[in-house]
This record gives structure tokens, sequence and C-alpha cells, in this order.
């Protein structure tokens, strides 16, 4: 039962959070912003490849631009190469400190490899920063699932909800998790 709850909030937690991958296509664009924001509509198309190339050369013309490593990085998330993933946080992390939504994805990226005390250090990391940013709670949430920690997962999930993310809360109390 554990897995299940992992393997749901993951895939929700990828498809709230990050969008990515590489591929050959010319881009001609120079604008980081406009790439970055293309990269994130092609990412919600379920193009990654294209995705993953706009955030490349957001980053390539503008080195210290944070939020293109936070969406290359949910890229790598959803292809489960979690070593990318924080590599890519770690680095907007070190641009922005401030950045919540990398701690966030770093944080999904270390309970994806099972390392869930970072995982939670970074999700509260990200909710001190961002007390709004739903997707933190989420994954901390499906941290303490996986952990066995119901009460304290069907909490963070409930906070979730209460920022707009529902589906996992939701699902927890139709199956009797959470009440």
């Amino acid at each position: 039962m554990k897995l299940s709850f992992w393997i749901i909030f993951k895939i929700f937690l990828i498809l709230t959070i990050f969008i990515g991958c590489a591929t050959t296509e010319e881009i001609k664009e120079t604008d980081p912003i406009v790439l970055l924001d293309q990269g994130i509509a092609f990412g919600k198309d379920g193009q990654y490849d294209r995705a993953i190339a706009y955030f490349n050369k957001a980053i390539e013309i503008n080195p210290r631009f944070a939020e293109a490593y936070t969406a290359r990085g949910g890229t790598y998330l959803i292809k489960g190469q979690y070593d990318k993933v924080i590599s890519d946080c770690n680095k907007a992390i070190e641009i922005n400190p401030k950045l919540a939504r990398a701690y966030a994805g770093r944080g999904g990226a270390y309970a994806g490899k099972g390392q869930y005390d970072k995982a939670i250090f970074d999700c509260n990391k990200a909710i001190e920063i961002n007390p709004k940013l739903a997707e933190a709670y989420l994954v901390r949430g499906a941290t303490y699932a996986y952990k066995g920690q119901h009460d304290k997962a069907c909490s963070d999930w409930k906070r979730a909800c209460e920022l707009g993310l529902c589906i996992p809360y939701e699902l927890a109390k139709r199956i009797g998790v959470c009440k």
C-alpha cells in the first residue's frame, strides 16, 4: 500500500511542479523568460524533449536563471533521474537561496532515492520560504506516507488541498487513509 501511495503522489507531483528532456530542434528565441515559458508549455503538452531544449537554451543565454534549472530538474524527476534533479536544484539554490520550488523539487528527488529525512528537510525549507507552496506539502505528505506516518501525510495533503492541489487528499480520503 505504501508503494502505491508513493507512485500516485509522485506522478501527481511531477505533473504539478516541473516539466521537461533534450532535442536537436534549432531555437531562435533569445529571451530566457520566453524560452522558459515555451519550455513549460511544451512540457505540459508532454513534449519533454522540446521542453528541455528550451530550458537548456534559457540557461545558455542566462546561466544565472535559477528558474530554468528548476524547470529542467523537473524533467529529470519525471524520468526518475534523481541525481540530475538534485544537481539542477542545487544550482538553482546556489543562484537563488530563496527559490522554494527548487527545495521542493530536490525534496522530491531525495524522496525518490529513499532519503526521506533529506526530503522532509528540503520540504520544510520550501515551506519556510513560501508557506503557500502546495507542492512542498504534497511532496512532504508523500514522504510521510511512504514512511507509514499517515497522520502527518494527511495533514500535509489537506494543507495542499487548501492551497489548490486536492487530488492526493481526496484520493486518500476515498480509500480511507485520511478522514
